[in-house]
């Protein structure tokens, strides 16, 4: 796979003066763009609503509120805009109605934690770089109060609305990961793609361990070279996966047992596995399955006969032994 692809949710609070000129660029009232310059109105014919609004938005604000009977100040939100979008690559290749279909799965997402009737208007554009949803809601909360702050007032809320999204979004789009938080967080979510990596790794492991099963003394020679062309796709999907739990912070505690692995290993395994074992990110592992599943990939090496260990260091991998130890 590629970059990775994120989901994006953010929010803008309005008071009053901007709306107008929010609601001209949403809407698209304009007939020009010149301070836009990533506006294609030639393509703006492929725009399309999820959700119409009715009347101006702030004729549609000031109605809700005088409705919800609620208090207003004069610094008071009256107008939160959603921006909803993802990374470009995730949109590549995808035809409107796919892409429809994920903004109306974001529609659905805040309509269950926003009352449906206070969005005033969701409107997917087509005219600009990447695809993208402004959707426009007066800030009630559900017993009637004007408080943007309540409902997306902080970090901690921020925070609260971008987990959710992602767990919303992540089950019908398994390879978006979760956008940029508002706060700092000591760990980041494990994106399913890692454990379809994982998946491929138990794959070849299982096809290294049929070779293995097959070795004995008299066929070791000519087994080598055939384990020698696989374990020069295992050991760096092994150490991929090590680059990859690193990334996302995966807690690996370092084990006696993995140390003692890698002892055993001649200089060029050492060379592409210690690492995986000594860096000090290495933490406790709080994901019992990938922890199990990476243990084994390293196990299965120490099943590998050391006279095959030794033709593999010795022959016939020169240079990929040279891009393993260049990693």
């Amino acid at each position: 796979m590629g970059n990775p692809q994120y989901a994006i949710l953010r929010f803008a609070k309005y008071k009053g003066p901007e709306i107008g000129s929010i609601e001209a660029h949403d809407e698209r009232i304009k007939e020009k763009y010149a301070s836009n310059s990533d506006v294609n109105i030639s393509r703006s014919k492929y725009n399309f609503h999820l959700i119409e609004p009715e009347r101006k938005y702030r004729a549609e604000i000031e109605r809700q509120i005088k409705e919800a009977g609620c208090r207003t100040r004069s610094d008071s939100v009256h107008l939160v805009e959603v921006l909803v979008t993802a990374t470009p690559e995730f949109f590549q290749e995808k035809k409107k109605s796919e892409i429809r279909d994920y903004f109306q799965e974001a529609l659905t997402f805040i309509q269950q934690n926003q009352t449906p009737k206070t969005i005033i208007s969701a409107v997917v554009h087509m005219d600009e770089k990447t695809p993208h949803m402004h959707l426009s809601f007066v800030p009630l909360t559900e017993d009637g109060r004007l408080s943007a702050k309540e409902i997306v007032g902080n970090k901690k809320k921020l925070t609260q609305w971008q987990d959710k999204f992602w767990k919303h979004m992540v089950l019908k789009y398994p390879d978006l990961e979760r956008g940029e938080s508002a706060s700092q967080t000591e760990r980041k979510h494990i994106p399913p793609r890692v454990f379809k990596e994982m998946t491929r790794l138990t794959k070849q492991k299982a096809k290294l361990e049929e070779l293995l099963a097959g070795v004995n003394v008299f066929n070791a020679k000519s087994k080598a070279t055939e384990i020698g062309v696989l374990l020069d796709q295992y050991i760096p999907s092994v150490e991929k996966m090590h680059d990859t739990i690193k990334k996302y912070q995966v807690a690996f505690t370092e084990t006696t047992t993995e140390n003692k692995k890698l002892k055993q290993k001649n200089a060029h395994l050492r060379q592409s596995l210690e690492k995986s074992t000594q860096e000090s990110i290495l933490k406790q592992l709080s994901d019992a399955k990938l922890q199990r599943d990476y243990e084994d990939a390293l196990a299965v090496l120490d099943r590998i006969p050391k006279e095959i260990l030794d033709m593999y260091a010795r022959g016939g991998h020169r240079r990929k032994e040279r891009t393993i130890e260049e990693r």
